[in-house]
């Protein structure tokens, strides 16, 4: 039995991070050439982003914006490649500047290589998350 978390446990592991706002841990979690990616994101938003030190630019602000309290449903799936792990999961906050509510649901596909993430793939709702923002920039 070998002691090397799972790529399922590897993504709950971010998912925690994500949680508790620390964005450093997150990225701490991610390979230097890690990519990220956001099929759905809106205009003026990247729906790419190369690199550890990018990805980390990106998100250190995140908290900041959107104060998530809980993530009441998370399901996790490992698939046939031992490497990647998928998630369904959801989010419960709110904007920090304006109050409202920011309520969203992801499907995150998540690639490893050596306990790191190397691919993140994340698809949500867009125009829920443009409206909870009414304007405020991320």
């Amino acid at each position: 039995m070998s002691n090397t978390p799972s790529a399922v446990d590897l993504l709950q592991r971010s998912l925690d991070a994500f949680l508790a706002k620390d964005m450093k841990a997150w990225t701490d979690l991610c390979a230097d050439d890690v990519v990220a990616e956001f099929p759905f994101a809106p205009e003026g938003s990247p729906a790419r982003i190369e690199g550890r030190e990018a990805l980390y630019d990106y998100l250190r602000g995140y908290p900041d914006v959107i104060d998530v309290r809980e993530i009441p449903s998370v399901r996790v799936y490992s698939t046939a490649d031992e490497n990647v792990a998928i998630a369904e999961w959801s989010v419960v906050g709110s904007v920090v500047s304006n109050g409202n509510p920011y309520n969203m649901s992801y499907a995150t596909f998540v690639t490893f290589r050596d306990g790191l993430v190397v691919n993140y793939r994340e698809y949500w709702n867009p125009k829920v998350f443009l409206d909870a923002l009414s304007g405020v920039r991320f």
